[in-house]
C-alpha cells in the first residue's frame, strides 16, 4: 500500500521553559516523608532515617523555591517524627549494649553454676 501513512506512537518530549521563565516547581512530597516518619518511630528506624533525609532535602528545596510549599507542615512533622524516631532506636540500641555488658555477664555466671 503506497502513499497511506504508518501512524507511529510519538513519545511526548519533556517541556522546556521559554528563556526567562522559571523551571516548573517539583509536587511536595509532605505525605509520604510524614507516613515514612510516623513509621519511623512505630516500626522500623530506617524509614524515620529515610523520612529524615528526604524531609531535609526537601525543605531546602522549598526555600530555594523549586518544590511547591503547599506541603511545607507535613514535611517538617515527618521530618521531626524521622529524626524522634532514628533518635528512640539509637537510645533504644545504647540501652540494648549496657543491658547486655551489664546483666548479660552475671545471666552466664548463673547458668554456669547450675551444671
Amino acid at each position: 500500500m503506497e502513499g497511506t501513512p504508518t501512524s507511529q506512537p510519538q513519545t511526548p518530549q519533556p517541556v522546556q521553559p521559554a528563556a526567562g521563565q522559571p523551571a516548573p516547581m517539583k509536587l511536595h512530597r509532605g505525605p509520604t516523608v510524614l507516613v515514612l516518619g510516623i513509621l519511623g518511630i512505630v516500626v522500623c528506624f530506617v524509614c524515620g532515617i529515610i523520612a529524615w533525609i528526604m524531609g531535609q532535602g526537601d525543605l531546602r528545596e522549598m526555600d530555594e523555591g523549586l518544590r511547591d510549599r503547599e506541603g511545607y507542615g507535613l514535611t517538617r512533622a515527618g521530618m521531626i517524627c524521622g529524626i524522634v524516631g532514628t533518635g528512640l532506636a539509637v537510645v533504644g540500641l545504647l540501652w540494648w549494649i549496657i543491658a547486655m555488658a551489664v546483666f548479660g555477664t552475671s545471666f552466664l555466671g548463673a547458668l554456669g553454676n547450675c551444671y
